[in-house]
């Protein structure tokens, strides 16, 4: 095989916000790259041929272990499930949040521990809910991220 295999984007969709997924689709249209939404319920599916919606039965984790399963080295995920990113990191796939913050080997073990401490404060009633609502803010720090996470993979896919 010559050459380096397009860049594929993977989504975990039932959790990422609608702006993020279009400003990804943006991306994806303008840099020529296919985008793989990776679901455990039924989407609409944006008519793009450089999207593909992919629903996976339904059932605890069915989609992160999709995504885990096949998502490759030099790939990029998209998702806000911090075990989920340890586990594609620890497969060397690059992970990002809808909100901009990268997922890697330096910061995967403080990123784990705030999660648990959150789940077990939330469990014991002393914390509320999630994050709050996707704003101008989070978005503008997601174009930057993807922009720059994107140009590092495709520099690295260039050999």
């Amino acid at each position: 095989m010559t050459g380096a295999a397009p860049l594929r984007v993977w989504v975990d969709a039932d959790a990422c916000p609608k702006a993020a997924k279009e400003q990804l689709i943006k991306f994806a249209l303008k840099r020529k790259f296919e985008v793989l939404l990776v679901a455990g319920q039924s989407q609409i599916k944006p008519a793009f041929a450089c999207v593909r919606l992919i629903v996976v039965p339904s059932g605890p984790d069915a989609a992160d272990d999709y995504l885990v399963e096949h998502a490759q080295p030099g790939e990029l995920v998209i998702c806000s499930d911090v075990p989920l990113a340890d586990r594609l990191v620890k497969k060397g796939v690059a992970a990002l949040d809808p909100r901009g913050r990268e997922f890697d080997e330096r910061n995967m073990g403080d990123r784990l521990a705030v999660r648990n401490l959150f789940t077990d404060l939330r469990e014991q009633g002393q914390v509320g809910g999630g994050q709050g609502a996707y704003g101008d803010r989070d978005r503008q720090a997601f174009a930057n991220a993807l922009d720059r996470l994107l140009t590092q993979l495709a520099r690295a896919g260039v050999r």
